[in-house]
């Protein structure tokens, strides 16, 4: 008698997109178990997280043709297993797809299969679920399936599957939207070798936006209506279904992707992310702008540092527009500049030939350097002050917070610095100081690191501005906590990335004002959507309260570092952090705290912390730690996606939706529950209202996958699942 034991296999999925979100498919395998000598076979596991199935690669291409979408998958697969596997694969396919082409190939041979109505997959799923006492499958009932046979798979030996289907996109308010599900892979018996997603984009118009909720994505346009977006890591088990925005060819170039989170009665309000780019006409009328480079040639950029350092410059200078004009000044114990005032583009050469000249040598007198280069500005037009050094004030005013005076007193409102930071004897606090109070940013360049790669890529992203001196007001709907603030310059070929918060909902008109040229324009968006109601739906947009989270917390934090803490601001960290399950050096107890994190826990874990930094002594400004700790900060600041859980922290802390889950004495607990203030409904778990409660509400049967235990919060009670 054969025995079917189920494991998952792969991810491999359609997403059709509708105006009632997207839905997830994903494949795996029910293998069977063969007859051995003596029988019976031990069993190869127990549930879908013991599976010997190990995922080694996961490479997704996708071509993307005027809202037809082919996915290309290509996986391989090895049984770590004793025993040959063999059995059957099942693909849930789309709620409401139109599938033009499905084509499965294992090992370069086509596989035939059948279509199961959405019945006979939740028969099938419930099966499995209730005879492996295993839920991880519940997500997927109530939708079909494609079913087809697997070539056996012998101990340590490896298959190959291709899978390609083709869908149709939607668009919702002028927003193409694609989904790829990676969360099955977190069932693979290892961590993937390498997940990759390539992208191909091609529009009938100008692309206008594009954008990853999900994931942190390298975007390339290679001309006005194509583009190649790109995410890779390795040695990894994804559990984030990857997410895709685009929109081409509209003349408003914003676009509103908002969500309200219904699970917490004491916290309705809802989340969005507003995306600005460059509007046609906006984007060929170059603003022309002034460029200061201030390079530290002390002595320590001697050798590799300062030869990377002229070719950065050279760099910016080969890159400047016709109409643009820069300074430079290079500084040890001396200041020395290539000449007074700004001088125009066509001085480059000249200037190129000077820098070239630049030794190391000396002392590092950054307050000097600064203050002479500011003399240069003008006023007139935006100014991007590129400082870079590597180390710190040790001649002149050495003090950093006379420094930070002496620079703000000289500097006008059109100053945009951006510090680079060179190796770890750099003052974090001087420069991430002066960045933040000038509408910039710092970076942090790690000692093995290409200075002149880093800089020249960050130049290529602010060469050319398009609109500065952004505002944003919205009319009709309150909205708040917005981040970034203030907001950062429009570049051509960028796009400006907002997150917020909003209370009733509804339709508003946006107006987003800037200056091109020195001339104010104000450009109206009217009706604007922001979700009223709260859906039941999984859906990409259910990350948008981790996103946000994010760049509040990282906003929050750099205050602290920079400003010192106080009780309020850490009260703020702490309720965020174990709301959304971000983790940081100061809310590690989301890791290791026993309790269940109620209101009263939460107040006493605030109240603890608060007092453990007053204690501590003040931290180093420099250093490999410091720098660490700086640009951990300012990239959870300037999140584009919702951050990853890292694997050790996986392990207690899990994501499903909107919601974050804690593991505590072996129940899977939402972060959103009060045991003081909340009351519970239990449910056993496998019972008839177990499975009426999974079919009938999809974001719930998401979270009862976890496991046997969970508790979920329902609007203002919970639902406990126990076992019998």
């Amino acid at each position: 008698m054969l025995i079917r034991w189920l494991f998952s296999l792969v991810v491999i999925s359609a997403i059709l997109l509708s105006n009632a979100g997207s839905v997830l498919a994903d494949g795996f395998i029910i293998p069977e178990v063969p007859v051995c000598d003596p029988f019976p076979c031990p069993p190869p596991f127990s549930t879908l997280h013991t599976s010997p199935l190990a995922v080694k690669e996961h490479i997704v291409s996708v071509r993307i043709k005027d809202q037809l979408a082919v996915t290309h998958i290509d996986q391989v697969f090895q049984n770590t297993g004793r025993e040959t596997i063999e059995g059957t694969y099942l693909f849930p396919l789309p709620e409401e797809a139109v599938i033009q082409q499905f084509t499965l190939w294992i090992d370069g041979q086509p596989v035939e299969g059948q279509v199961l109505s959405a019945e006979e997959a939740r028969e099938t799923y419930n099966s499995i679920v209730r005879d492996m006492r295993d839920p991880a499958l519940l997500e997927y009932a109530g939708r079909g399936a494609f079913q087809a046979s697997i070539f056996p798979i012998p101990p340590g030996g490896e298959r190959q599957i291709e899978l390609e289907y083709a869908q149709t996109l939607t668009s919702e308010n002028g927003l193409v939207e694609y989904t790829y599900p990676l969360n099955t892979e977190k069932f693979s018996a290892l961590p993937l070798e390498k997940v990759s997603i390539t992208v191909e984009l091609e529009t009938p118009d100008p692309i206008r936006a594009i954008y990853s909720p999900s994931h942190p994505v390298d975007i390339h346009k290679t001309d006005l209506s194509s583009a190649l977006v790109s995410f890779e890591d390795s040695n990894t088990k994804p559990d984030t279904d990857f997410s895709l925005y685009y929109s081409s060819g509209e003349d408003e170039a914003l676009h509103l992707i908002s969500f309200r989170d219904g699970r917490d009665v004491s916290d309705s309000d809802g989340f969005f992310v507003l995306l600005a780019a460059p509007r046609p006409g906006i984007e060929s009328t170059r603003v022309d702008k002034d460029i200061l480079l201030v390079i530290d040639r002390s002595g320590s950029m001697e050798g590799e540092k300062i030869r990377q350092a002229r070719s950065a410059a050279r760099y910016v200078l080969s890159h400047l527009g016709t109409g643009d004009r820069f300074h430079i000044t290079s500084f040890s114990s001396s200041v020395e500049h290539f000449a007074q005032g700004m001088a125009p583009s066509r001085d480059a050469d000249r200037a190129s030939k000077w820098i070239d000249t630049l030794s190391a040598g000396g002392s590092t007198d950054i307050n000097r350097a600064l203050i002479e280069a500011l003399q240069s500005v003008d006023g007139e037009r935006p100014t991007y002050l590129l400082f870079l050094t590597d180390g710190q004030p040790t001649i002149g005013v050495r003090d950093s917070s006379q420094i930070l005076r002496n620079f703000s007193d000289e500097a006008s409102g059109n100053i945009r610095l951006f510090s680079f930071g060179v190796g770890y004897d750099v003052d974090t606090l001087l420069l991430d100081t002066m960045s933040q109070q000038h509408h910039g940013t710092s970076t942090y360049i790690n000692p093995d690191e290409p200075l002149d790669r880093v800089l020249s890529e960050f130049y290529e992203k602010i060469s050319t501005p398009v609109l500065t001196n952004l505002e944003l007001d919205f009319d009709g709907v309150n909205v708040y906590d917005l981040h970034p603030q203030p907001l950062p310059d429009l570049f051509q070929g960028s796009q400006l990335v907002v997150t917020g918060r909003y209370r009733e909902g509804g339709k508003a008109d946006v107006f987003l004002s800037g200056q091109i040229n020195g001339k104010m324009q104000v450009f109206k968006f009217m009706k604007q959507p922001f979700t009223e109601e709260s859906s039941s739906e999984p859906s990409p947009e259910s990350s948008l309260p981790r996103l946000w989270a994010a760049r509040k917390i990282g906003s929050l934090l750099n205050r602290i570092r920079l400003e010192g803490s106080d009780r309020e601001t850490v009260d703020q960290i702490v309720k965020l952090s174990i709301r959304y399950g971000i983790v940081t050096p100061y809310t590690s107890y989301l890791v290791t705290e026993p309790s269940v994190l109620g209101e009263a826990d939460q107040e006493r874990l605030s109240q603890e912390t608060f007092e453990n930094m007053r204690a501590a002594p003040s931290a180093a400004v420099s250093g490999a730690d410091a720098v660490t700790k700086a640009r951990e900060q300012n990239e959870l600041a300037g999140s584009i996606s919702a951050p990853e859980i890292t694997h050790e922290d996986a392990k207690v802390i899990k994501n499903v939706g909107s919601r974050t889950f804690v593991q505590k004495d072996g129940i899977w607990v939402d972060t959103a529950y009060d045991p003081d203030n909340t009351s519970i409904r239990q449910v056993v778990f496998l019972s008839d209202e177990y499975f009426n409660l999974t079919n009938r509400r999809p974001d719930l049967a998401a979270c009862l996958a976890l496991g046997v235990r969970v508790l979920v919060v329902d609007g203002s009670s919970a639902i406990e699942i126990v076992e019998k």
